[in-house]
């Protein structure tokens, strides 16, 4: 089972870049289970054309009494769809709620059910978040992709993960598999972020050009794999998707 976790700074793609990877994996005959972990909880809205009630939310109106089918819903190419979900507004750590999510899929054998090839979890990208190592922690995910674009915050965000990813490697957690450029059209972009790459040690593994198919298939509530299977950028995520299980497929337990 491959399992890796895409982290962001807010706001640049990094949702939107896990569900189009997720799509084209599925959609090439991989079976795939995306976690969203982020208090948000939209991760899999493209993938199930719709927001699917949380673990979290669950718990809290059903008790620790539940079945998988209430936890995990079909999505786009039979990707199986789960949120994490957070903990009410102002009260509460985000962190403290994915541990019970994780934990809730554990006691009810989510993998072994479902036994999906590649386990996708999509992380909020606040290093001082309590939520922002559980995904790598414990073995739950072994290779990161952090998504950015060549915007100055964008870059400095996506150092501050991989160094925070870094002071984690010695405790035996996961590890900087590469950077995702997701393209804002910003000057130079393509070599503001291999020298990123380069210094972090890593490569970028994938250029997802600027596109606005991606806010329409968003509008549809779909990703672009379903509203527009045929067009380059789906093609994009297809090689994207393809390169990322061939860096952890080697190293998948």
């Amino acid at each position: 089972m491959i399992k890796i976790a895409i982290y962001g700074k807010g706001g640049i793609g990094k949702s939107t870049t896990a569900a189009n990877v997720s799509a084209a994996l599925a959609k090439g005959g991989m079976k795939v289970m995306q976690i969203g972990c982020d208090p948000k909880s939209d991760s899999t809205q493209t993938l199930a054309g719709r927001n699917v009630p949380t673990v979290l939310d669950a718990i809290r109106a059903h008790g620790t009494d539940l079945s998988l089918d209430e936890l995990v819903f079909p999505g786009a190419f039979g990707v199986r769809c789960v949120e994490a979900g957070g903990p009410t507004p102002g009260v509460g750590c985000a962190g403290r709620g994915i541990i019970t999510a994780f934990e809730t899929l554990a006691r009810l054998q989510a993998f072994e059910t479902y036994q999906p090839d590649v386990v996708i979890y999509d992380v909020l990208g606040d290093v001082v978040c309590g939520g922002f190592a559980m995904p790598i922690r414990d073995g739950y995910a072994k290779d990161v992709f952090i998504v950015t674009s060549g915007e100055k915050m964008a870059l400095y965000a996506a150092g501050n993960i991989a160094l925070a990813i870094d002071h984690f490697k010695d405790r035996g957690y996961a590890r900087c598999a590469g950077l995702i450029l997701n393209s804002r059209d910003v000057q130079d972009e393509q070599s503001k972020v291999a020298q990123l790459a380069d210094t972090l040690g890593t490569a970028v593994v994938g250029i997802i050009p600027r596109d606005g198919l991606v806010q329409q298939a968003e509008a549809l509530g779909q990703t672009v794999a379903q509203a527009f299977p045929d067009s380059p950028l789906a093609h994009g995520y297809q090689a994207l998707a393809a390169n990322i299980v061939s860096l952890c497929g080697k190293d998948a337990a």
